[in-house]
């Protein structure tokens, strides 16, 4: 499924760009940019904390990857129109197969995207509740590469920030995936459990 693989590289290029890089502060002039901000040096906290182990490192860097996501909303929208024929048991275990799916890729792959530099650029305000924010990475070991763009669809959610979407140079990453996802559905009849199977499988294989 080369779109897949594509969406994965970007997803983690995107995600892990910002949880392992440092963005200045004075930059976020909106709640949505400065909760990014902040972020950016937590993630830094727990990757650079040499005094954790392996596993505790691990442990931490999971929980605060699921306190900056709503990777349950994430896998629900990449159903696309098979959410609302797959019984509340196969949802079920859907979204638990694409959760764990989702933090092996990040674990695996967030080293590999260190050292990067983020700066955020600004915010667009698409409601009341919801912003896209904007940042650009470069890499300093590579001063004259050109500079990409990443952003980050930050929902609030009764005062809780969370972020649903990242695009990596004006491609959204949930679309990819929910375009991949409902393709291999579409040739497997709708079985959501199958999809679920898959995710479980390439979930084992990546830790």
């Amino acid at each position: 499924m080369q779109i897949y693989k594509t969406f994965l590289a970007g997803l983690i290029a995107a995600f892990v760009l910002v949880l392992g890089t440092a963005a200045a502060p004075a930059l976020a002039a909106t709640p949505a940019e400065q909760y990014i901000t902040d972020n950016v040096q937590k993630g830094m906290g727990i990757l650079n904390n040499t005094q954790l182990s392996k596993d505790q490192r691990k442990t931490e860097f999971q929980g605060f990857l699921l306190s900056l996501t709503d990777i349950s909303a994430i896998g629900r929208y990449t159903l696309g129109q098979y959410r609302r024929t797959a019984s509340p048991e196969d949802l079920t275990a859907f979204e638990a197969a694409f959760k764990d799916y989702a933090l092996a890729v990040y674990q695996s792959y967030f080293a590999k995207y260190s050292g990067q530099s983020l700066k955020v650029t600004g915010s667009t305000p698409l409601s009341a509740d919801e912003t896209v924010v904007k940042s650009v990475t470069v890499d300093p070991k590579k001063p004259s590469a050109k500079p990409f763009e990443v952003q980050f669809r930050v929902q609030n959610n009764g005062g809780k920030m969370v972020v649903v979407d990242f695009s990596v140079e004006g491609v959204w990453i949930r679309e990819l995936e929910r375009n991949d996802f409902t393709s291999y559905l579409g040739q497997h009849n709708g079985d959501v459990k199958a999809l679920t199977a898959m995710l479980k499988q390439k979930a084992a294989q990546t830790k």
